[in-house]
């Protein structure tokens, strides 16, 4: 994986080749125009993340910001990373089938959702993928894991 030492977004942006970065800005819009009230924008992990702040939410495992989703720039592909697809079997089932019906080819890992180009991915499939997990939600799924695994 590609990592940034970019300590902004803008930064990030700016180091981009420039067929990833109108890909990356496009689909960094989608994600801003559909991200739920109370998720911040950041540089994470040198990719772009879409986190619940410490502020309200600080008591992580690594004690770093839960991340909803995060959006990187590799050397053969982009990709949009989704925890909450990779967290709740309903998400992952409705993104799977929403993504059929999108007639594009899914190629995802857990999480990640990797595209060459930005034809490739369906953006209001991602942008709907997003808008369906508040932040309380997500603080939810990510407590209930952590209770699931403590109980092992």
């Amino acid at each position: 994986m590609v990592k940034s030492g970019a300590a902004t977004v803008e930064a990030y942006l700016a180091e981009l080749p420039a067929e990833h970065r109108e890909a990356i800005e496009t689909v960094r819009r989608t994600i801003l125009a559909n991200l739920p009230d109370g998720y911040e924008e950041q540089m994470s992990f040198g990719m772009i993340g879409y986190v619940v702040p410490l502020s309200r939410y600080p008591d992580t495992y690594n004690k770093q910001p839960l991340a909803l989703a995060a959006l990187a720039s590799q050397k053969r592909h982009m990709a949009v990373y989704l925890n909450n697809v990779y967290g709740d079997p309903a998400t992952l089932e409705w993104f799977t089938a929403a993504y059929a019906a999108s007639g594009k080819r899914l190629d995802m890992g857990k999480s990640c959702v990797r595209f060459k180009r930005l034809a490739d991915l369906p953006l209001d499939v991602i942008g709907e993928t997003i808008a369906r997990t508040s932040l309380d939600d997500f603080i939810a799924f990510y407590e209930s894991a952590r209770s699931k695994a403590k109980r092992g």
